[in-house]
């Protein structure tokens, strides 16, 4: 082989380990970078979730308070939302089980199911029938 053929195939050589290098070093600064940026974005979340945290109280609070103020007016006797009461042995236990049973309350009222909406009066109610 001739001198310049042996001076090309090792100055190829020397450019191939420079490049590697170089790519070595890109990809220390690309995760440096990632780490970094990582960081920042858990510093970011926090920081953004306390402030929504203490905006969202800042705005809840008045609100709050006048609905409070409201109910302290209105009274406790009215409730807006209805809500399930479930049948025990004490208060229609005629209705355990029953696939008719309704058992929700519409401003502090019950209603039992709508074939007997107050409940029976004993434990054999006629309409009953498993769910």
């Amino acid at each position: 082989m001739e001198k310049w053929q042996k001076d090309f195939f090792e100055m190829l050589e020397t450019v191939a380990d420079e490049v590697e290098r170089f790519f070595q070093g890109v990809s220390e600064v690309v995760d440096s970078v990632f780490e970094i940026s990582e960081e920042i974005t858990e510093q970011v979340h926090y920081t953004i979730a306390t402030e929504i945290d203490q905006y969202l109280n800042d705005l809840a609070d008045p609100l709050l308070e006048v609905y409070w103020d409201l109910e302290e007016f209105v009274g406790e006797a009215e409730h807006s939302f209805p809500y399930e009461v479930e049948p025990s042995l004490e208060k229609n236990a005629a209705c355990i089980g029953c696939r008719y049973y309704h058992g929700q309350v519409y401003s502090g009222n019950l209603l039992v199911c709508a074939m007997h909406p107050y409940g029976w009066d004993d434990n054999n109610c006629p309409d009953w029938e498993q769910y």
